[in-house]
């Protein structure tokens, strides 16, 4: 026990002072003796026992009644356990990623623990707030209770790291309390190698009822016949329930297909067929779990040609023509001396055919071709000098040519995983017409091959940037030196090569992904584009690149759905936006690597816990009732006490 104002206890010295007027009260009485009094006697003796034992009964009463409020006034107390830590600063880290819409017990996970944490959390209590799209320092319950009420998912999965990083930020003499309300989905034990050991970390781990979720995964045009589009819809299911789901196609929110599945496997993907015009709708289905994944947002425009054009003598050229055909490529080739450099600016992708030299001019504007976004495709000459070749390469990336060699070698592997034969393949095809070539470049690339010869070196590789690609061939393939030409690879291959995948066919993006997106645009200097539908408006980031313009999202827009870019009023294209659906698989929950935490079951708990372990045991109180109950029994002992 220990006492606020021990200085008190030195007015212990005044239980004397009852002492002595007892003692006073107590000095022996002179005996007279009268006749014929034996009988009053005998009373007098008894009445002078029982006037003893009252005084000494009144001493005692009096010295507890005393020091019972001496000691009040010292103010006892127990020390609590805790006690280093009752000024520890709080942070609260509440996930409000959309993992968080599966219910539990009492409702939707999310919404239940808001509720508790605005019931059970003490109103003087002061505390930051920390969420996936918000963060709210030194507040109260009472101050913050209607941001709390409307906090909405985010699109921004659960990060551990970050919150840990906003709170270490706030530097501060005194260590933190952190409670982080999560339901544990994709969480890992990296993440947990974040938190600073000296915290006193509480996890509160909100359970589901079950972990069943059927997802939209993503949608793709699956073929693109004369008047239509095939668009191949991927939906995956998450746990063991099996039951039918309706899937429904909305263009500008009008219905034009429906359809009701069974998913027997895991993933299914299911075909439907729409005209080939612009198109502004999303799939959505209807399932028991999650909502946010159940739909899916996309746009289709109107096909645009694509600018090609060929630097190359025009009898080794003449094969370009028949891919590059003039219903979806305005394709051009120029001889290197009759080139007109005006016009590569203008091109979607440009093809070096098997040019004995590449004037230093020609390089200069080819890197900045590539740098803003046009698609480059080297077809290496056996004439050119090695270190002409790789002076060029190395201002686009990190490939480089080796010496040539004098032997036949064969294509026989596709890379089906590479980016440039993404959707090419329904199957992967092991026994295909091999094409050969006659001499070829060693080539030296950390990147992986497209396609690869016998030997495992590559024959085409590439150089993959974020708006564009460099494709890099390792030998010439003109008919007298390979039979590439008559390979049932070559269309697909330098068709998909002239194709900026970001911006031709279906457009769903992703929130969250910062690759940047191109538009097709000329700008002034002072105009911008913005971004928006009927219920958001945004202005992206955006930089000028001759004759169109990068756009970069970061985390916007906040919600899914269909938009449109606009230049001030002028409508541009369409453009959709989806949530990552990296919270969907509710089995990710991972509360295993827990152990090593204090866990609990409510915020009630923690906050239960926290004030019994740091606030001292006051016991002046009880001494005042005691003094109280002594004063009573004073009172008693002088009215019955005889």
């Amino acid at each position: 026990m220990q006492f606020k104002h021990p200085e008190i206890l030195y007015f212990l010295f005044l239980l004397v002072i009852p002492i002595l007027v007892h003692l006073f009260q107590l000095r022996r009485f002179k005996k007279e003796y009268f006749t014929n009094v034996r009988f009053l006697k005998e009373l007098s003796i008894q009445t002078r026992k029982s006037s003893k034992i009252k005084k000494w009964l009144l001493l005692a009463t009096r010295l507890l009644l005393l020091t019972c409020i001496i000691i009040a006034f010292a103010q006892p107390f127990f020390k609590a356990k805790d006690s280093k830590n009752s000024s520890n600063e709080m942070y609260i880290v509440l996930d409000n990623s959309f993992s968080m819409q599966a219910k539990g017990q009492k409702g939707e996970l999310l919404k239940r623990a808001v509720q508790e944490l605005l019931e059970n959390t003490p109103e003087n209590q002061t505390f930051s707030l920390i969420t996936n799209s918000e963060t709210f320092w030194n507040t109260d319950i009472k101050s913050i209770k209607s941001a709390l009420q409307n906090l909405k998912y985010s699109a921004l999965p659960f990060q551990l790291e970050s919150a840990m990083a906003k709170i270490k930020s706030r530097k501060s003499a005194f260590n933190k309390d952190i409670i982080i309300i999560t339901d544990a989905v994709g969480l890992e034990p990296k993440q947990l190698k974040s938190i600073d050991k000296s915290f006193n970390t509480n996890f509160i781990i909100p359970k589901t009822e079950h972990k069943n979720n059927v997802s939209i995964d993503s949608v793709f045009i699956h073929q693109t016949l004369d008047d239509f589009y095939e668009i191949g819809l991927k939906v995956v299911a998450y746990g063991d329930d099996k039951k039918e789901i309706p899937v429904a196609l909305y263009n500008q929110n009008k219905l034009i297909a429906k359809t009701l599945t069974k998913l027997e496997t895991k993933e299914k993907t299911l075909y439907f067929t729409i005209p080939k015009k612009d198109f502004h709708g999303y799939f959505s289905i209807i399932d028991n779990s999650l909502e946010y994944d159940n739909t899916l947002f996309f746009s289709i425009s109107k096909p645009e040609k694509i600018n090609v054009i060929s630097i190359g003598a025009p009898e080794k050229s003449n094969f370009l023509g028949r891919i590059y055909t003039s219903d979806e490529f305005n394709y051009n080739n120029f001889a290197i001396g009759t080139l007109d450099y005006n016009l590569l600016e203008k091109q979607d992708a440009i093809v070096l055919n098997e040019l004995d030299e590449i004037p230093q001019a020609l390089q200069t504007t080819l890197k900045s071709f590539s740098e803003k976004g046009g698609n480059l495709i080297i077809i290496p000459s056996a004439k050119n000098a090695v270190s002409n070749l790789n002076q060029f390469l190395s201002n686009l990336g990190s490939i480089q040519f080796k010496t040539l060699e004098n032997k036949e070698k064969l294509v026989t592997k596709i890379n089906f995983n590479h980016p440039l034969f993404d959707g090419v393949f329904e199957s992967k095809i092991d026994n295909f017409q091999y094409p050969k070539t006659k001499t070829s470049f060693g080539i030296s690339s950390s990147n992986p091959a497209a396609l690869y010869y016998a030997d495992q070196t590559a024959f085409l590789t590439s150089t993959n940037k974020v708006i564009s690609s460099v494709y890099v061939f390792a030998a010439p393939i003109n008919l007298e030196n390979s039979n590439f030409q008559q390979s049932p690879l070559i269309v697909p291959t330098f068709y998909k090569m002239a194709i900026n995948n970001q911006n031709k066919g279906l457009k769903a993006l992703t929130i969250g992904n910062n690759n940047p997106y191109l538009v097709d645009v000329n700008l002034s200097k002072d105009e911008i584009l913005n971004v928006k539908n009927e219920h958001e408006t945004f202005i992206p980031i955006q930089q000028i690149l001759n004759n169109k313009v990068q756009l970069t999202f970061n985390d916007y827009p906040e919600q899914a759905g269909n938009f449109g870019i606009y230049k001030q009023k002028e409508w541009l294209q369409n453009i959709s936006f989806n949530y990552n659906r990296t919270e969907s698989n509710l089995a990710q929950a991972n509360e295993n690597i827990l152990s090593d935490y204090k866990t609990n079951d409510s915020i009630n708990t923690i906050f239960d816990t926290l004030q019994t372990n740091r606030i001292d045991n006051q016991i002046w109180k009880w001494f005042v009732i005691f003094a109280l109950l002594f004063l009573v029994t004073e009172m008693a002992i002088i009215r019955f006490v005889k």
